[in-house]
């Protein structure tokens, strides 16, 4: 067997570890297996392109391994509560790998007559899409980081512009595909893609960034797809449709659960908060302490916990595993209802509660909680604000109406953790906290479950 045939047998196998893998990590059952399976694949395309004949020097390549080595462990070391951010790192590292290869390629194959009509093609998409994932994933790590204003940055005629520069970037990519000697109109594709990448992402608020990232994450899997076809690799090809296609599917998966339209979303017109409605009178919640909440907790036979991004900042997740292990010694029901969009990218609820091993099978989808919600005798809301406003149902005036929310309200009583009563990532006041059958618990998530654990754990919830 040649050397050649066994990089493409290599390539077939990895191509399939591939597969296999996003089935397994589509059921919580198989996840972990999932996630050995595409780190296997990926080690398998590693070792194949390595094995390629026309590799004279690997020099250069244990060079790269070094430095990139040195940046991705401590980049790696994150708390959960940063992995969305860290995640729209590795977009923009993704998409400017892809846009280099693409810089290279172009040079290399101009200066040998190298670049036919359909390269330059290529070369033009992956430079296109990889330079704009660049620039709109650092802008979106640099919301999620509060390093830029979470709030949505608007700007006169924003669709207009983005529209139009993306325009004149296609026009100019098009036209060295049939004209690659006029050189001097590269370095203008690749700054127009740069410039589109920030403007895609600046007028998207905070509360929209789980679409943003998994739809920067289709836009890096596009990228890879066409560098596939520059370098003429067909498990890029393979990889890169992959990752493109889960991250559309995923980009309107999070547009339906947050009632978004993705024609919008593809030009970056989402995220702006719509003029308010009419002025309200001060409207007061009601509090109560951790006694008062492990009380109304012990006495009932059903509790739903709603987690947030406030569980994420505050890192509660195991002394809400403490809270479920105690409700569950009494035999009270216990579920988990998740919002598709709660905390700030896809699953940021799943990944921390089955950190903390909470069964996944406790875990239930929006969908399918709703419909118990009437019946539920306890509502506990740790940090999770705009999924759960009733004004998403109930006033057209707002802006996130629309918006498939959890009824968290429909509870008998609901039991909501929060700091302070400052709004949330869409800047409205939730409703749900000035409910007459709402009681707020203020302070730190960690604390405050941490001494209604403790009242439970005491015998003391019940007079």
């Amino acid at each position: 067997m040649t050397i050649g045939t066994l990089t493409q047998v290599i390539y077939l196998v990895s191509a399939g570890a591939f597969i296999l893998s996003l089935k397994w990590m589509s059921d919580p059952r198989t996840a972990r297996r999932g996630v050995f399976a595409g780190v296997g694949a990926m080690v398998l395309a590693v070792a194949g392109t390595l094995l390629h004949p026309e590799i004279v020097a690997f020099r250069w390549i244990v060079i790269a391994v070094v430095i990139g080595t040195l940046v991705g462990v401590p980049l790696s070391w994150v708390p959960l509560t940063a992995v969305p951010q860290r995640t729209a790192l590795s977009h923009a590292f993704g998409g400017l790998a892809a846009g280099l290869v693409g810089t290279a390629k172009y040079y290399m194959w101009l200066g040998d007559g190298g670049l036919t009509t359909f390269r330059m093609g290529a070369i033009g998409a992956e430079v296109l899409l990889g330079y704009l994932t660049c620039t709109g994933s650092l802008m979106a790590a640099g919301k999620l980081q509060e390093i830029i204003p979470t709030r949505p940055l608007t700007y006169r005629n924003q669709n207009i512009i983005n529209i139009g520069l993306l325009a004149v970037a296609l026009v100019t990519a098009v036209t060295l595909m049939f004209r690659p000697e006029l050189s001097w109109l590269f370095p203008i594709v690749i700054v127009l893609s740069l410039t589109f990448g920030v403007l895609l992402v600046l007028p998207i608020g905070g509360a929209d960034m789980p679409t943003v990232i998994s739809l920067l994450n289709a836009y890096a899997g596009l990228s890879a797809v066409a560098m596939g076809f520059v370098m003429e690799n067909r498990l890029l090809i393979t990889a890169g449709a992959l990752d493109g296609s889960s991250g559309l599917i995923l980009s309107i998966i999070m547009c339906k659960a947050m009632n978004r339209s993705f024609t919008n979303v593809l030009f970056g017109a989402f995220g702006r908060v719509q003029a308010a409605g009419a002025a309200v009178e001060p409207r007061t919640a009601k509090s109560a302490t951790a006694e008062d909440a492990a009380h109304l907790l012990e006495n009932a036979r059903s509790v739903v916990i709603i987690p947030g991004y406030g569980m994420a900042v505050a890192q509660a997740q195991h002394r809400v595993r403490d809270l479920r292990d105690e409700l569950a010694k009494r035999g009270i029901d216990v579920k988990f209802a998740i919002h598709p969009v709660a905390g700030r990218m896809p699953g940021h609820m799943n990944v921390l509660l089955a950190e903390a091993e909470i069964p996944y099978d406790s875990l239930i989808e929006m969908d399918d909680i709703n419909p118990e919600m009437p019946q539920v005798d306890v509502a506990l809301v740790i940090g999770a604000n705009d999924v759960v406003n009733p004004a998403a149902r109930r006033d057209p005036t707002s802006p996130i109406y629309g918006m498939p929310i959890i009824d968290a309200d429909k509870a008998k009583t609901v039991l909501a953790i929060k700091r302070s009563m400052n709004p949330g990532f869409a800047g409205i006041e939730n409703d749900l906290y000035f409910a007459d059958n709402t009681l707020m618990l203020f302070g730190d998530a960690k604390a405050v479950v941490g001494e209604v654990v403790k009242q439970l754990a005491g015998g003391q919830g019940v007079h």
